[in-house]
């Protein structure tokens, strides 16, 4: 899926947080997508109508980027433009959840990208957060990706050792990864985006997430467990997948 993304080379927009743009912008481009981070709510509508795909990530949402968020995301259902929302630790504060409710009522979403924790919030389970980490608790999860996405009418990727993927009626189970990924901020935001990429060229959107998850994962299991070094590890294999050498 990796490399059908760098043929197509799509331009995704990233309405993201400030921790993650660069590493973002530049997982992009190591697959052969155009990022463009436009969080201004007078100039995001223009650049959605011109993007082949959005991504919404409240990492560090405020007051103007909600807004922007909000008009990229109607612009984007008026232009068929598709949408994945990454509700980065939705369960830490009331804000994050009433931010995250509302996207959700008012915005159709594609693709909604989580961890555990951030789909319990979602489905109103009780669970231990701790700030934008998964956390601890009790869920099948399983169930609860699969009403989620019957209720949001998207599909659900919730990332974790076993990666799962589901419209509500199949599910996609991904295994693999490294625990050294979850040591480096920002490798599920970029994931994030790559879904988006995803979004931007896929004939079967539920295969081709699956896909490239588990493309995702093998870059993650070549990147060593040097925490200094993995990021550029990682981003060079990641073109490497792309572009066909590995």
């Amino acid at each position: 899926m990796l490399a059908k993304i760098n043929q197509t080379k799509p331009l995704v927009h990233c309405i993201t947080n400030y921790v993650v743009a660069n590493f973002t912008a530049n997982g992009l481009l190591a697959i052969g997508a155009s990022p463009v981070m436009a969080d201004e709510a007078e100039d995001a509508a223009a650049m959605v109508a011109i993007a082949n795909a959005l991504l919404l990530n409240i990492g560090t949402v405020n007051a103007r980027t909600h807004d922007a968020m909000l008009v990229a995301g109607r612009k984007a259902n008026e232009c068929e433009v598709p949408v994945v929302l990454d509700p980065v630790g939705v369960g830490a504060t009331p804000y994050r959840k009433s931010v995250v409710m509302q996207l959700l009522e008012q915005v159709s979403i594609d693709v909604l990208r989580c961890n555990e924790g951030e789909l319990a919030s979602i489905h109103g389970v009780t669970w231990e957060s701790r700030g934008v980490d998964s956390g601890n608790g009790e869920m099948d999860t399983i169930a609860a990706a699969k009403e989620v996405a019957r209720k949001y009418e998207c599909i659900v990727v919730v990332t974790g050792a076993t990666d799962i993927v589901t419209d509500g009626q199949e599910i996609m189970q991904v295994q693999g990864g490294n625990i050294h990924a979850t040591h480096i901020t920002g490798t599920g935001c970029l994931l994030s985006a790559i879904c988006a990429a995803v979004l931007a060229c896929s004939e079967k959107p539920l295969q081709n997430l699956a896909s490239a998850l588990k493309e995702y994962k093998i870059a993650s299991e070549q990147s060593g467990t040097e925490l200094g070094m993995f990021p550029a590890h990682f981003i060079n294999t990641l073109q490497r997948i792309a572009e066909g050498r590995l």
